[in-house]
């Protein structure tokens, strides 16, 4: 983690998407610390537990990949867990209840190489526990858990990533932070839910790629949320609140 968050520290320098992001933007601390540390921490043993009961109640049954060639195992979770998250990532902007866990990770109003580990405990338990227990419970090795892991951490540091490229063609297939960062644009909504394969959002018509660059990011219309503040942001979830004020709304996908 520490390589790669020094080469994405030093892109963001070099070629910035957004010139005066500061380094130490609001929450970076929060973000480092609480989020990235200590809540990975916790969560991957509740999670690890988690997967391991179910493993022991199905009692090998399920262990259906374990003979296949290891590049056909890790292309096939990577691809099987994409598809999930890229239609859970949409059902949480459009069901306020899920929005509500979600509303966090959108809360910072700099994205960069580490604000995407902002993501309410909730949200990374539902995630991962979908994401990891089919590779153990369809007997794949935990080579492939490991390799999960890594691209996950890499490409997530990647995609909120504060640098101006422009992959062309590649961004058809490969999700990068040309398209990414407007998904947590103030002035669009719906757009650019893919994580790793940006190929989801070109087939089911989410993509959204102008030639211009997002004005700003964060939330919009939710007056009171606690910007600097871990336990403040999960509790706020948890809030009564009448209704959503920026999700639940029919899906709307700007035109370029």
């Amino acid at each position: 983690m520490f390589v790669t968050s020094v080469l994405f520290i030093a892109l963001e320098r070099r070629f910035p998407s957004t010139s005066g992001q500061k380094f130490f933007r609001q929450g970076f601390w929060m973000d480092l610390l609480l989020y990235s540390f200590l809540q990975n921490w916790i969560l991957g043993n509740v999670i690890q537990w988690i997967i391991n009961g179910l493993d022991a109640a199905a009692s090998g049954r399920l262990h259906l990949v374990g003979g296949w060639p290891l590049p056909l195992q890790a292309v096939f979770f990577l691809l099987l867990h994409d598809f999930y998250i890229y239609w859970f990532h949409r059902l949480q902007h459009r069901l306020p209840l899920l929005w509500r866990i979600h509303e966090a990770h959108h809360s910072t109003p700099d994205v960069d190489w580490l604000s995407g580990s902002r993501s309410h405990a909730l949200e990374i338990l539902i995630n991962q526990t979908i994401e990891f227990a089919p590779i153990v419970l369809l007997g794949a090795p935990p080579e492939i858990g490991y390799f999960k892991a890594l691209i996950d951490l890499v490409w997530g540091m990647y995609i909120h990533s504060n640098i101006g490229v422009r992959s062309g063609w590649l961004q058809k297939i490969l999700n990068g932070p040309e398209m990414h960062r407007w998904h947590h644009a103030t002035e669009v909504v719906d757009v650019n839910f893919s994580t790793k394969f940006a190929f989801w959002d070109w087939i089911f018509g989410t993509a959204y790629l102008p030639n211009a660059k997002p004005k700003g990011f964060g939330l919009v219309d939710t007056p009171g949320y606690p910007l600097g503040n871990y336990l403040a942001q999960h509790g706020y979830a948890l809030r009564f609140r009448a209704r959503s004020l920026t999700a639940g709304h029919p899906e709307k996908v700007p035109t370029p």
